[in-house]
């Protein structure tokens, strides 16, 4: 019995001792509280954290002088959208880029369409690609890394260009007139965590099914059941999509239309074939083709496939497209260095150095191995300015936050560009030869859950 509580004693005095090693001890917490100077200038930018906050302090003074707001090329948008209190952005910017081409082509005042009425339809094919993951998942443990990630994202209103492109085709577009935006619409929030709660209860219903031994037919039954129930949540929310409307263009004759029928006489674009999905990605091999797993907003639908480029190549063919008056689904870091009243996005903007006293020094590559920068937010790249010599000095965006910011757009240094600018798509026409040989390459599949990749919002 001795023997046991000796033994005992022993192993909690040796587990104490390898605790400490990795903790902080009493010496160490001593060694580190010498290391803070309580100095005069401390104790200043402590009473002033103390009312403000790290950004106000942080403001750059020398950065604060009117800045050019001149652009060399500018691709023509009339009027500034407003996603309000949700994460469409990838929406609004699909739909800006393709209404700057209506405008510019028919020469009109400006132009809408209906977000709401897209939106619907994202919603409710995404929540069929969760529900019909989950019955192709449905054999897996539930801690298999698919099956964890699907239940952890049964809906989002974030996207990307993918989604824009699939839906569109699918269901056409319609006025902004023809279904306005709802309070659900503008504030997403509530309605998206109430189908998903639901989601998750039918992806549980469903892999009871497959356990029980379900036959195919019946689960997608089952399924379509449950896709009824999301309908009616999004039609007392969002409204009925409608399935015909009347419209005419400018002083013309009224013409009845189906969705899909306008989209193809006013714009018709192939955007799944007549488009190119670029990146900078440091962190991983340039001139590759990438795919990401579940990067999509419908079941069969197309993931996110997008060639790798160095930054420099990526700005090349944004130029040209501006040059032809041509503007760009964006993506980018938004909320790094973003003064959001002057709507300037520049590296300069505050020192957060100086104030916090030390460095931050990872590049693009690191910050993205270490999930410290991703893309967040999409817009439209409609301008650039250049220099005597053709290089890029800064560029501008059309937004989605309402007349916030420069006249609702964002103006970014070409530095900030090159630190935080993720996602570019362009059409064919403006990327080289070279660079659209590298889409024939079966493309390196990578997680959802991959550290560089969430939708933009």
């Amino acid at each position: 019995m001795k023997k046991q509580i000796a033994l005992a004693f022993f192993l909690a005095a040796t587990f104490s001792a390898q605790a400490q090693q990795g903790g902080i001890s009493s010496e160490m917490l001593n060694q580190i509280k010498k290391s803070y100077q309580n100095s005069a200038s401390d104790k200043a930018i402590r009473n002033a954290l103390g009312t403000n906050s790290i950004d106000q302090l942080a403001v750059n003074q020398e950065n604060l002088a009117n800045f050019d707001t001149h652009f060399t090329y500018k691709v023509k948008s009339i009027g500034i959208t407003n996603q309000k209190s949700s994460g469409r952005c990838w929406l609004f910017t699909g739909m800006n880029v393709l209404r700057a081409q209506m405008i510019n082509q028919y020469k009109l005042d400006g132009m809408e369409f209906s977000q709401n009425y897209v939106f619907f339809y994202d919603q409710l094919e995404k929540a069929n690609l969760f529900l019909q993951g989950i019955i192709d998942t449905a054999k897996k443990p539930m801690e298999d890394r698919t099956v964890d990630w699907l239940f952890q994202h049964p809906l989002s209103d974030g996207g990307t260009f993918t989604g824009v492109a699939d839906l569109i085709q699918k269901y056409g577009l319609v006025p902004a007139a023809v279904m306005p935006e709802t309070y659900a619409s503008n504030n997403t929030s509530k309605m998206r965590s109430l189908i998903g709660l639901k989601l998750k209860e039918f992806g549980l219903q469903l892999r009871e099914a497959v356990a029980k031994g379900a036959k195919t037919s019946a689960i997608q039954q089952q399924k379509t059941e449950m896709l009824g129930t999301v309908y009616r949540m999004l039609a007392i929310n969002l409204g009925e999509p409608v399935q015909h409307f009347t419209w005419a263009l400018k002083d013309g004759e009224p013409k009845e239309y189906t969705p899909v029928q306008f989209y193809k006489e006013f714009l018709g674009n192939d955007l799944t074939n007549d488009y190119v999905l670029l990146m900078n990605d440091p962190s991983r091999e340039y001139y590759k083709c990438y795919e990401i797993d579940y990067d999509r907003h419908v079941y069969d639908g197309h993931n996110w496939i997008y060639v790798n480029l160095p930054i420099e190549e990526i700005k090349e063919i944004a130029i040209a497209s501006i040059k032809d008056n041509t503007s760009m689904y964006f993506s980018c870091d938004v909320g790094k260095f973003i003064d959001r009243e002057r709507g300037l996005l520049d590296v300069k903007n505050f020192d957060y150095e100086s104030l916090m006293g030390t460095t931050f020094g990872m590049d693009k590559k690191q910050r993205i191995q270490t999930y410290a920068s991703m893309s967040s937010h999409a817009m439209t790249l409609m301008a650039v300015d250049l220099d005597k010599n053709g290089k890029s000095k800064k560029w501008m965006v059309e937004n989605s936050w309402g007349m916030t910011g420069y006249k609702g757009h964002l103006i970014m240094t070409d530095e900030w560009f090159n630190e935080y600018m993720f996602r570019l798509v362009a059409q064919k026409k403006y990327v080289p030869a070279k660079v659209q040989e590298l889409l024939k390459q079966k493309p390196i599949l990578l997680p959802a859950w991959d550290p560089m990749f969430s939708q933009d919002n």
